[in-house]
């Protein structure tokens, strides 16, 4: 913070402001909004203690944790926080703010004021919600609780060594609200968003627009640094002619040529091209009325609105305490924003179980009354929806929803199995492979026919060999020159058929390959009858063999065409 040199600003209220901002940035509560914090109150349990109840270190950092983890789940993966650095940043701060006594515990009203007033969201908001915790159940603001409120709202500024300039003194809360009536909403926002703002103050307003300026540009110079298209407050000198400087210049006090400080000047949040400016003026000169009317604060329901009775939809039911803190019964507080807790002890009565039901039930409760009484106002033939049938038509809505959903997600996959299908087809590695195996199906079916026909072969040469054998031994014994297998009269199978190689273990093919030779070549070498029989056998074996050898051939040729295949 000392490298910022807020402390050469002249101004103590933007002084304040640009250092809490500063803080709050840094802590990066500006990510977190006013009802995230009012939810993380009620996550913890602190809507149910006392605003005078005390909280240790531990409880006060469990909180905080919170606080950040729930900020992560709403943010990008890329945008989230470290919840470790900044829950030891935001500890230590309020700690340096709020840690007055050596007991290590803080007060629970304390730590809303520090938070709800340091983060995010519109000042109307807050300021309502510190109207809740400081009002009584009739909605009127205590004077007390509204005093407490100020000593602990200005130890901000003195969190950054700014308490001389806004220090906290017990005639406050009467200097701010004079008289003894009873104040309401209406009157405490009244008050409280003025222009100007109460003295005590002013800087809390000043906090919200520096926050809301830090990304307006404006398109001009400034007359005193020479910057152009500067961001943040613009200030433009009612005396001297086209004077404009940036927020550093004048909040520093840094003139140039004939303009000083003690010119008056005129704070500019947006900008406007000279074009826009003139008929702006024109159209401000035309009006009969100048506007002049105050900012356009919303009224509020002064009295609080009265618990709706839910006991025909739940049933009380009692919850354990939240976080380990301990089970406390405080009073009823309906103007309260964070007051929708529920029972906290099983042994009270039925009323007070009835009047602290679950948050939800009473949060759809409600927003069903609302719509019901808007559509009770447009039409008065329309009946309003009551509490149960709002919430029957909510689970069905919820039920039709979640089946569309399942249908949508049933559509996605199967558009995404067809894109991948046809995302496959077109790829050209996978339909070279497609080819390449038809082909060796081609190849392989081919080889399978040359084998059958080759079997088919073999077969009419082993019928041939057969019937040979039976002729042979149905004739008597006759000289060489009479045998069948002589050589004026060779038989057709042995002139058509191919010869047949068969294997030849231990080299001696050509005394295995005599008898067939003989059967082939004719009857110059032609044996006697017996030995004519014995020839004819040896060959009948062989074509066997040769048979057998064949279809062993044919049988891995199919098993290896088989494996590659499915290798493929």
């Amino acid at each position: 913070m000392r490298c910022q040199n807020f402390d050469l600003i002249r101004f103590a209220s933007y002084r304040t402001a640009c250092k809490l901002r500063f803080v709050q940035k840094k802590l990066n509560l500006n990510l977190v909004d006013i009802w995230n914090v009012i939810e993380a109150f009620r996550e913890n349990g602190l809507n149910t203690l006392e605003p005078n109840a005390e909280l240790n270190v531990a409880r006060l950092e469990t909180l905080v944790s919170s606080l950040y983890h729930n900020l992560n789940k709403r943010l990008p993966l890329q945008q989230q926080v470290n919840v470790e650095a900044d829950s030891s940043l935001l500890l230590n701060w309020l700690l340096s703010a709020y840690y007055f006594d050596s007991l290590g515990k803080i007060r629970v009203f304390s730590i809303k004021v520090a938070l709800a007033t340091m983060c995010a969201g519109k000042l109307m908001d807050k300021l309502r919600y510190m109207f809740s915790q400081v009002c009584d159940s009739n909605g009127y603001m205590v004077a007390g609780k509204f005093s407490q409120y100020l000593k602990q709202v200005l130890a901000l500024p003195a969190a950054v060594y700014e308490s001389p300039s806004f220090p906290y003194r017990e005639e406050l809360a009467s200097e701010i609200f004079a008289g003894n009536g009873k104040v309401t909403v209406n009157d405490f926002m009244d008050t409280m968003m003025s222009d100007p703002a109460p003295a005590c103050l002013v800087w809390l307003p000043l906090l919200h627009r520096l926050a809301s300026v830090e990304s307006v540009v404006h398109a001009t110079v400034c007359d005193a640094c020479h910057r152009e298209n500067y961001t943040g407050f613009r200030y433009r000198c009612a005396k001297c002619h086209s004077f404009q400087m940036c927020q550093d210049c004048f909040w520093r006090g840094r003139v140039a040529s004939t303009h000083t400080i003690e010119h008056d000047v005129k704070e500019y949040t947006t900008y406007k091209s000279p074009s826009k400016q003139i008929g702006h003026s024109l159209r401000k000169s035309f009006r009969c009325v100048p506007d002049k009317g105050k900012a356009n604060i919303p009224r509020f329901p002064e009295h609080p609105e009265k618990p709706l009775n839910l006991s025909h939809i739940v049933p009380p039911s009692p919850l354990p305490s939240h976080n380990g803190f301990p089970d406390y019964t405080p009073s009823y507080d309906m103007g309260s924003l964070d007051s929708r807790s529920t029972a906290r002890s099983p042994g009270k009565c039925v009323v007070q179980a009835m009047m602290r039901l679950d948050d939800e039930h009473k949060l759809i409760a409600r927003y069903a009354a609302r719509l019901a009484q808007e559509a009770h106002q447009h039409s008065t033939d329309i009946v309003p929806l009551t509490g149960l049938d709002t919430s029957r038509a909510q689970r069905e809505l919820i039920t039709q929803l979640e089946a569309k959903n399942r249908e949508i997600m049933r559509e996605i996959a199967r558009l995404r199995r067809e894109q991948e299908v046809v995302g496959n087809d077109d790829n050209p590695a996978l339909m070279s492979e497609l080819r390449a195996l038809r082909q060796r199906k081609d190849e392989l079916e081919s080889h399978l026919t040359s084998l059958q026909d080759s079997r088919r072969h073999l077969m009419l040469q082993l019928e041939g060999l057969m019937k040979l054998l039976k002729n042979h031994q149905a004739s008597p014994r006759s000289t060489p020159n009479s045998s069948p297998r002589s050589s004026k009269s060779p038989p057709p199978s042995s002139r058509s058929a191919p010869p047949t190689p068969t294997p030849n273990p231990g080299g001696h093919g050509g005394a295995n390959n005599g008898p067939l030779q003989q059967a082939q070549g004719g009857g110059v070498m032609s044996p006697p009858g017996l030995g004519g029989g014995r020839s004819l056998c040896n060959d009948l074996l062989e074509a066997a063999d040769s048979v057998t050898n064949a279809m062993s051939s044919l049988v891995r040729e199919l098993n290896s065409g088989k494996g590659n295949s499915d290798t493929r």
